[in-house]
Order: structure tokens, then C-alpha cells, then sequence
């Protein structure tokens, strides 16, 4: 497909057998690829989601990277130091997706850095326990999965095959955190207690995970009508409850909701609202966490600086062997 010509973000807007051949794409349920045309918009949009995913997963390192030493014992270790290094893969997994779009990944970092891009809001929470380790691989990961899943059959190519490897092993992520909870509440009065206040101090921000409600969120209509985002953020926050509710009568705790129940005419368990304002002060980085997780990730970005400096030096000399290679 002929990606030299303006798209609508240009001066001459596109040309309608392109606009044409995108849009029969999109309605045939196949993929877009990074050498079709797209239209600007939809470049956009998936850059912005990308990107907050990928600063997602790298913040989303901090809360049970924590941890990491003062882990219980060397298994549960081992276990807490191979989670965050996926998280790191994930992160690596999906800026590159971005740099297909053309973006630039220095560029995305700097943006976060600066506060004029997002990331998930539950990771301005502090992590004041060991149990917490456990409910965010149970609550997180497993809200996580919901968000995912689906898209894994984005209209975007890169991004839905990055998906892919991503929610397999969030979804053994899950249930890592779902089995140390079990051994906790198979343990001491002390320990089951520090379970049910991680699962209340949780429950309401991974609510909040899935985003404002329908009516509330600007972007949703078009990311779905481009097959970008295949269900609206109160349609996932409905199937991880539902998901969850049996998990925790399993577990032995406590969802800290009055208004939970299951509602037979829909088919579906009804529940309280979330505090809305709150998600967005959060977001606005009034949350509890917000300055901690900011300032440790500049701090990282400058202590790799010699890092990528070293990492682009060497890769100027294997370029510059292949060169001579090549001439001789």
C-alpha cells in the first residue's frame, strides 16, 4: 500500500481510495500494518494508548519492586524479581510498537517525565505490605487481563501481536498473586488480617483501573469504532467483577462493597460506584504516590544515561564493521 501520500492530518487531506482502503480494513476485521496509510487520528490515538501502556508497565515496577528485598523468603524472591522484570519486557514490548507508528522513544520518556503523558492511576498507591504483593498480581493483573485481552485483536498489527505474549504472562502473574494470598490466609490471624486490608485498601483503584464511565470518556466511541478498543470501560470493569466475586468467597475475604449482589435479571452482579473524583485527582498526580513514582523514574533515566550512551556507541561500531564488511 502507497504510504507516500497525505493523510488527513496534512494539508491536502487523503486521497479517497485510501481513506477508502482503510476504512474496508477495518471493517473486515483485518489488520492494520505499519507501511499502510492510516489516518492521522488513528496514528494519534494509538501512540497516546501505547505510550501510557508502555509508562504503565515501567512505573507498574515500582509498587512490588519495593519488595524485592524484604520478600518473605528466597522463593518468593525469585518470584517477585522475575514479576518485575517481565513488566520491564512489557514496557520495552510496547514502545517499540509505538516507534512503528513513528514515534520516537526518547521523545515518549521525556513526555513522561514532563507530566504530559499518562499512566495508570493504580500505581499511586502505596504498596504497605507484603499481602498488597498479592492482591495487585490478583486485583491488578487479573483487571489487567480484562483490559487486554481483547486487545490482542486490535485493528493495529504490532500492538495486537505485543498483546499476545503480554497477557500470557500477566495472566500467570495473576495467578502467582492469587496463590501467595492463599498461602497467607492458610496462615496466621495476623497474616489473614494483613490479607483483607490489602484487598480493602485495592478494591475500589482497580475499579478505577478500567477509566471513567462511558458517558465521561471522550475517547472511547472512536477507538472502538476503529476496532482499536473492542469493549467500553464499563463493559470490562462488569467482567472483572463478575470474575472476581467467586474468587474472593474462594479466598475467604471480603469485597468492600455494600452493594455488591448478584443480580439475577441481568445476569451480572451489581455494585457501588467508584469515587470518581478521586480517579481524577489521582490522575492530575494528587495521589498518594504520584511525586514518589515521578521522581524515582527520572532519577532512573539519568542514572542510565552513560547506559544508552554506551549501547548506541557500540552499535555506531558493529554498523561501522559491517560497513567495512561489506566493501571488502
Amino acid at each position: 500500500m502507497d504510504t507516500t501520500r497525505s493523510s488527513p492530518g496534512g494539508t491536502d487531506g487523503p486521497e479517497p481510495d485510501l481513506q477508502q482502503h482503510f476504512d474496508a480494513t477495518i471493517a473486515r476485521d483485518q489488520r492494520i500494518e505499519p507501511r499502510d496509510w492510516m489516518p492521522e487520528g488513528y496514528r494519534k490515538t494509538l501512540i497516546r494508548q501505547i505510550a501510557q501502556h508502555a509508562h504503565s508497565e515501567i512505573i507498574g515496577m515500582q509498587p512490588e519492586g519495593e519488595w524485592i528485598t524484604r520478600a518473605p523468603s528466597l522463593r518468593r524472591k525469585a518470584i517477585l524479581f522475575a514479576k518485575v522484570q517481565d513488566e520491564a519486557g512489557h514496557g520495552l514490548y510496547l514502545y517499540s510498537a509505538a516507534e512503528t507508528l513513528g514515534a520516537d522513544r526518547a521523545d515518549l520518556t521525556e513526555r513522561l517525565i514532563e507530566g504530559r503523558q499518562k499512566y495508570s492511576s493504580i500505581f499511586n498507591y502505596p504498596t504497605l505490605s507484603f499481602a498488597d504483593v498479592g492482591v495487585i498480581g490478583w486485583f491488578v493483573d487479573g483487571a489487567a487481563i480484562c483490559n487486554q485481552v481483547p486487545l490482542c485483536r486490535s485493528s493495529y498489527g504490532p500492538y495486537a501481536r505485543a498483546m499476545v505474549r503480554i497477557c500470557k504472562e500477566e495472566s500467570f502473574h495473576q495467578r502467582q498473586g492469587y496463590e501467595l494470598l492463599m498461602t497467607m490466609m492458610r496462615g496466621t490471624p495476623e497474616q489473614r488480617e494483613m490479607v483483607q486490608d490489602a484487598v480493602n485498601r485495592w478494591w475500589w483503584p482497580s475499579l478505577m483501573m478500567f477509566g471513567p464511565p462511558d458517558d465521561a470518556s471522550p475517547n472511547s466511541a472512536q477507538s472502538m469504532a476503529w476496532k482499536i478498543k473492542r469493549h467500553s470501560n464499563d463493559e470490562l470493569r462488569q467482567r472483572f467483577v463478575d470474575m472476581t466475586v467467586p474468587q474472593a468467597g474462594k479466598l475467604g475475604v471480603t469485597l468492600p462493597d455494600p452493594e455488591l449482589r448478584w443480580n439475577e435479571d441481568r445476569g451480572h452482579h451489581d455494585f457501588g460506584t467508584p469515587d470518581w473524583d478521586e480517579l481524577m485527582r489521582v490522575i492530575k498526580g494528587d495521589g498518594p504516590c504520584n511525586d514518589q513514582r515521578m521522581e524515582r523514574r527520572r532519577t532512573a533515566h539519568e542514572e542510565g544515561t552513560w547506559v544508552r550512551e554506551a549501547a548506541t556507541a557500540h552499535a555506531a561500531k558493529q554498523a561501522a564493521r559491517e560497513r567495512k564488511g561489506a566493501v571488502a
